[in-house]
């Protein structure tokens, strides 16, 4: 029963989450944002539509149990959604899931972005280990792990090529 609620609720979560981010997109290309990275997002967006559908299928198919730490990685998982609240709040309309610069906007550097560059990327990684390691979905957490981290390596630097574009050129005048 813990895992149908838990994963209700990250699809919920998620869904949610595209919507913030559409509204964002909308918002942010009104006022002349630039996308970039195109080409490797719909890479992200079938790596996490795969990523659920692995966890609930070795879930069913091995009839797996609860992790006998399932509370410590339960409260780990919980500690994770509110740091991933902290880090979209922190960046407001400029939060999103596809990379989308403003020109002329401030580098934002405030709550977790204070201490490093892409905390959301962190706790995403974080939770592609711990979800499945909730219910011993150990073939998902390893595989969508090792996958995220493949991920993460044409992620960020075309987030970083992105920034860099745009706050370089600023400094510039």
């Amino acid at each position: 029963m813990l895992f149908i609620i838990v994963f209700a609720l990250i699809c919920i979560q998620r869904l949610v989450e595209l919507r913030v981010a559409r509204n964002n997109e909308r918002y942010m290309k009104s006022q002349g944002a630039i996308e970039f990275g195109q080409a490797h997002y719909k890479y992200i967006v079938m790596l996490h539509v795969a990523f659920l559908a692995s966890l609930f299928i070795e879930y069913m198919v091995k009839e797996s149990t609860l992790s006998p730490i399932w509370p410590w990685l339960l409260a780990v998982f919980i500690v994770l959604q509110l740091g991933r609240i902290w880090a979209i709040k922190s960046l407001g309309h400029f939060w999103n899931t596809k990379i989308i610069v403003l020109p002329n906007a401030q580098l934002v550097k405030k709550g977790p972005y204070k201490w490093i560059p892409h905390p959301n990327y962190v706790i995403v990684a974080l939770e592609i280990l711990v979800i499945p390691l909730i219910f011993q979905a150990y073939v998902t957490a390893i595989f969508f792990t090792l996958l995220n981290m493949l991920m993460m390596y044409v992620r960020i630097p075309e987030e970083e090529r992105a920034l860099n574009s745009i706050y370089k050129k600023q400094e510039q005048y």
